[in-house]
């Protein structure tokens, strides 16, 4: 259900995203990194970065509250350039309310040998609509 949602959207299929995890809390989103989603130096954008923190945010809180949501913003700080294989998003609920909840993401890149590096840290709200 939750990559059918993910495949309505337009950006989402044209970066390739999948869920990988949904449920209790959490949310993981991958993509798989090639050059179309690179910056002139070779690193993932930052933007793709952000687009995986929003929607891994957004699909966590969605198990919580309900699947009528949104993001009312959230944060990003890039730790380090992103590159390797496969960015991984994983997103878990720190508190939910009545109508908001309060997520936190961790991105990492994976290399090729299965290598994990963490490469931005990201924070958001998300509102029940």
């Amino acid at each position: 259900m939750a990559q059918k949602v993910l495949d309505a959207q337009p950006f989402s299929r044209l970066v390739r995203a999948r869920i990988t995890r949904f449920g209790e809390g959490a949310a993981t989103l991958e993509i798989g990194i090639r050059e179309e989603l690179q910056q002139q130096n070779g690193f993932l954008h930052g933007g793709v970065l952000a687009y995986a923190a929003d929607n891994s945010i957004t699909f966590a809180a969605g198990t919580t509250l309900g699947p009528a949501v949104l993001t009312s913003g959230f944060s990003i700080q890039y730790v380090r350039p992103a590159t390797g294989a496969k960015l991984v998003a994983r997103a878990v609920v720190a508190h939910t309310g009545r109508r908001q909840a309060v997520v936190r993401c961790e991105l990492s890149t994976v290399g090729d040998d299965g290598t994990e590096t963490l490469c931005a840290v990201a924070q958001g709200a998300v509102l029940a609509t």
